[in-house]
């Protein structure tokens, strides 16, 4: 048994191991006990006494065959040394003598078992184990209640595991020692499913086989391996509304005791596995007698029961898939038969008349079909995209035409789903086989849909469905947009609008509103990324008037997405959430999986920037769940993480953002996601952190300017750029950002650029020594922010005024933006600034303890602090360079002003000045502190700059 999805609760268990006499695991048979006991028991110390039993049901029934087991390993010297009746006793019950035969001899026997494991205890550590302790002789297990009673020896531990059934339960925990901590295992994800299935099994299934065995396993490893490996060699993998294949070996294992029931109860008990909602009132509509009476029986052998709602339930997913795979192909067939006219729902029964004609019939794939649509109609787009895959298999060979139609449904459908693979080989198999360039192109359509955010390799997609679509100006339309979209999304913005552009004539012309609409609307997106605010309300003008005519659909919705992300950008807060959140509420509508995470992406950005930040937290994980591994899902939760959660988790997720966006080929992505690993990093507050953020912003500006993009997000990057620069100590190239940032501000550009670029120019002030001026610009920023809807810009903004204030010895100021800032994180869910306010205000604290007089005035730079760390310390100006990540010129220019500061001008020098500093600073000196300022916090005092600190573990991701 594998231990997949188990690592952390083994790491619980293990402390708890630890801490208590004893552990039970328990939960239900071949949810993985054994595999925790073994992995567990192998962490006993050497030199110690494992003692041992793993009674099987059999051995239930036999007197002491526990103890026989668990004393195997005992040495016979430690037997000899009892006294002679406790002797006997346990040599007759060991069957090594004759047995005892009364009560004295009984006690007898346990008297020497506890003698014995004390003797063994002062030797070392004893460990018990019992895995099984539902099958524990009786016998034994008064023994072990009688021992553990009475062994107070922190020497000597117990590891149990004991068969319950789901939701029990342990019921022999008065086996183990008082204090014992009983833990159920609960079942495994649906990730941990497919993670066991496909690697530990090295089974690659296809997608529905594996969604049916995760359904079917319902989380247990043991039935999940089981299912896969019978998976693996299944004549044709699991389709819609069948049931994975059970092995026989675990079919008789579950149902040894079910054959044997009368023939009625069996049909009852197929019929209702056959069900995907059986109750008793469909099971007597398909014409079965009695099925509360068969039922009852069923319940009595843990199989199936009907509860006081009629409602009938397995009491596991696999017993339903065992009892349906138990039974001939001809009685399945029956079963769904009669299903089939027994069910009111259209798609159930659409289901289960295929199922009972397993043949080509047209008028079966027709009334699939019919089904699929409704199901579509109805929001289930992954149940119409089955159906659809259905049909087409039912569709003659003689109507080829027709099975191209069904199959390119389904692949819309899937589509729809989220369901990309299964949409890619439909779609791939109409585009192989098919003679009509109609469908050719209907079904590149679907592959670009499938690409996701990798649409850097689908030119020659597009340009083949472009010759196909000739004369169609419809399907020119559509092509064309996807050119823009490609266009958009690798960053060749003049190509994405030349081609967004000839969508929308061509879509007008072909009288499809909808998408010309899309076309518009990206064409908006393509001009606001390029600085062009002008151009993009215009393009959305255009759009709004054909909004009229449409109907709602997709189109619709992406309209009113791109407004809200304009809006949003010119820090129209409220007015973009009033826009997206509509999108998610409307119930019913059929949006596809892309479109809900587009809407969930874009709600995640109002939500961070409005400082509802918890939210979105919420929103971002609502967004994984839909696209787990996409790159905008990635994003989202990466940016949620930088405001409500860890920069340790924010730097995790930003990361995986930027390889999922360079493996989609996805610039505009890669942007973002580079834009939020850099903030991440430079929330950090150290050196490395900030030259990872440079490395990574520096990208960011590079990208930008190669897609000649200019819109209100890329200057806040160029914000953040700067202020990673300046805690690097490089504040002359932090210049240039700003300067090249102010010349591509735009007239009317949105007051929160301003104050982003106001406070990166405050920090640059204070980081050339000029405090007070940087404070001036801090406190413009302030006061812009405190117009705008934007709380994080501000508690940002207002944690830099304050470290800036505190260097202008400005303490009545710090402490009031600093408070302020604290407020106002912790209100909106900040988190990570609710940290960064706090280490100031204890820096803050710290120093007025020790009044900032003399040497421990002197305050530098984090980069300063760091480099006069490590100088002090005798490194090299080039070691210094290789340990923070900066050039050897910066190290050289900030040693100097540190030589300034200390009023010295050699090492030796500075490293005396350093050591009388903390000796003058003494209670200045805040030991609980050792932090260094974040990115908004530009000086640090002398005291916490020579503060000794532990080795940095080495950053493999740099």
């Amino acid at each position: 048994m594998q231990l997949t999805g188990r690592r952390p609760l083994l790491d619980a268990v293990r402390v708890q191991a630890a801490a208590r006499p004893g552990v039970l695991l328990h939960g239900p048979a071949g949810i993985g006990k054994s595999a925790l006991v073994t992995a567990l028991a192998a962490d006993a110390p050497e030199g110690g006494a494992v003692l041992r039993c793993s009674p099987a049901e059999a051995d239930a029934r036999l007197p002491f065959a526990g103890l026989v087991d668990l004393f195997a390993g005992v040495p016979e010297h430690r037997l000899a040394a009892l006294p002679p009746e406790p002797r006997a006793a346990l040599a007759a019950a060991l069957l090594r003598g004759g047995g005892p035969a009364d009560g004295r001899g009984l006690l007898a026997v346990r008297v020497a078992v506890l003698e014995t494991l004390r003797a063994l205890a002062a030797g070392g550590p004893v460990l018990l184990v019992v895995d099984g302790l539902q099958w524990l002789d009786e016998p034994t297990a008064e023994v072990l209640a009688f021992v553990v009673r009475r062994l107070a020896d922190p020497a000597v531990r117990m590891l149990a595991a004991e068969r319950v059934a789901d939701g029990g339960r342990p019921e022999r925990l008065h086996c183990c020692p008082p204090g014992t901590v009983d833990l159920p295992v609960p079942p495994l994800t649906d990730d941990e499913t497919a993670h066991l299935v496909r690697t530990d099994l090295g089974a690659d299934l296809p997608p529905a086989t594996l969604r049916a065995i995760q359904r079917t396993a319902a989380g247990n490893p043991y039935y999940a391996e089981e299912l896969g490996r019978a998976a693996r060699h299944a004549p044709a993998p699991a389709g819609f509304g069948t049931l994975p294949p059970v092995p026989p070996g675990l079919r008789t294992r579950l149902l040894e005791r079910a054959r044997s029931l009368p023939e009625p109860v069996r049909r009852t008990l197929l019929v209702a596995s056959a069900a995907t909602s059986p109750t008793l009132t469909l099971l007597r509509a398909a014409g079965l007698p009695d099925p509360a009476a068969h039922l009852a029986q069923a319940e009595r052998l843990g199989i199936a029961t009907a509860d006081a709602d009629g409602v009938v339930r397995f009491h596991h997913p696999v017993l339903r898939a065992a009892v349906h795979a138990d039974a001939t192909e001809h009685g399945r067939r029956q079963a769904h038969a009669l299903l089939a006219h027994a069910v009111p729902e259209p798609v159930e029964r659409a289901r289960h008349l295929a199922l009972a004609h397993p043949y080509e019939d047209e008028a079966t794939a027709r009334t699939l079909m019919a089904a699929a649509g409704s199901a579509r109609q109805d929001g289930a787009p992954a149940t119409a995209f089955e159906l659809a895959a259905l049909a087409a298999r039912r569709t003659p060979a003689r109507h080829p035409a027709d099975r191209a139609e069904r199959l390119l449904a389904a692949a819309e459908y899937a589509c729809d789903a989220g369901r990309a693979e299964e949409a890619g080989e439909a779609a791939g198999a109409v585009l192989a086989r098919s003679g009509s360039a109609a469908q050719r192109v209907r079904a590149r359509l679907v592959l670009l849909r499938g690409a996701g955010q990798a649409l850097e390799g689908a030119e020659d997609l597009i340009a083949d469905g472009l010759r196909d679509a000739a004369g169609d100006p419809r399907s020119e339309a559509r092509l064309h947009h996807w050119a823009a979209l490609r266009g958009l999304l690798c960053g060749e913005l003049t190509e994405a609008a030349g081609h967004a552009r000839r969508a929308a004539r061509q879509a007008g012309a072909a009288g499809d509103t909808g998408t010309r609409i899309d076309a518009l609307a990206t064409l908006a997106r393509v001009r606001s990324l390029a600085g062009e605010p002008i151009a993009a309300d215009a393009a959305l003008a255009e759009a709004l008037t054909l909004v009229a005519g449409a109907d709602g659909g997709p189109e619709n919705r992406r309209l009113i997405r791109m407004r809200a992300i304009l809006a949003l950008d010119s820090d129209r807060v409220a007015e973009a959430r009033d826009q997206v959140v509509p999108l998610l509420a409307a119930a019913g509508e059929p949006a596809g999986a892309e479109e809900t995470v587009a809407t969930l992406v874009a709600l995640t950005r109002v939500q961070v920037r409005a400082g509802h930040c918890r939210e979105a937290l919420r929103t971002a994980a609502r967004c994984s769940r839909a696209l787990a591994e996409a790159a905008p899902a990635l994003y989202a939760a990466a940016l949620a993480a930088t405001a409500g959660g860890t920069v340790d988790e924010a730097r995790r997720l930003a990361a995986r953002a930027v390889r999922a966006s360079e493996a989609d080929g996805d610039r505009l992505f890669l942007l973002r996601a580079l834009a939020v690993l850099g903030q991440a990093e430079l929330l950090g507050g150290d050196p490395r952190g900030a030259a990872a953020a440079v490395e990574a912003l520096q990208r960011v500006r590079e990208l930008g300017e190669a897609m000649c993009a200019a819109d209100p997000p890329l200057l806040h990057w160029y914000g953040d750029l700067a202020e990673a620069l300046v805690v690097l100590g490089e504040t002359e190239a932090a210049g240039t950002v700003l300067r090249d940032a102010r010349d591509r501000v735009p007239d009317g550009a949105p007051g929160s650029v301003l104050a982003a670029l106001d406070r990166a120019e405050g920090l640059r002030e204070a980081g050339l020594g000029r405090a007070r001026e940087g404070a001036v610009l801090l406190r413009a920023a302030v006061d812009r922010l405190r117009g705008l809807p934007l709380p994080v810009e501000l508690v940002r903004t207002l944690i830099a005024l304050g470290a800036v204030e505190r260097r202008a010895r400005r303490r009545n100021a710090a402490r009031a933006a600093l408070a302020e800032a604290l407020e106002t994180a912790t209100r909106v869910g900040a988190a990570p600034f609710a940290v960064r306010a706090r280490d100031e205000l204890a820096r803050l604290a710290a120093a007025e303890r020790g009044g900032e007089t003399g040497a421990g005035a002197r305050e530098l730079t984090p980069t300063e602090a760091r480099i006069a760390e490590l100088v002090g310390g005798g490194a090299t100006n080039r070691e210094v360079a290789a340990e923070l990540f900066i050039s050897v010129k910066t190290v050289e220019g900030a040693l100097s002003r540190v030589y300034r500061k200390f009023g010295v001008r050699s090492r030796t020098a500075l490293a005396h000045a350093m050591a009388v500093a903390v000796i003058a600073s003494g209670a200045a000196v805040d030991t609980g502190d050792d932090e260094q300022p974040g990115p908004n916090a530009a000086t640090v005092t002398v005291s916490q700059a020579v503060r000794p600190r532990l080795p940095r573990p080495l950053d493999t991701r740099r």
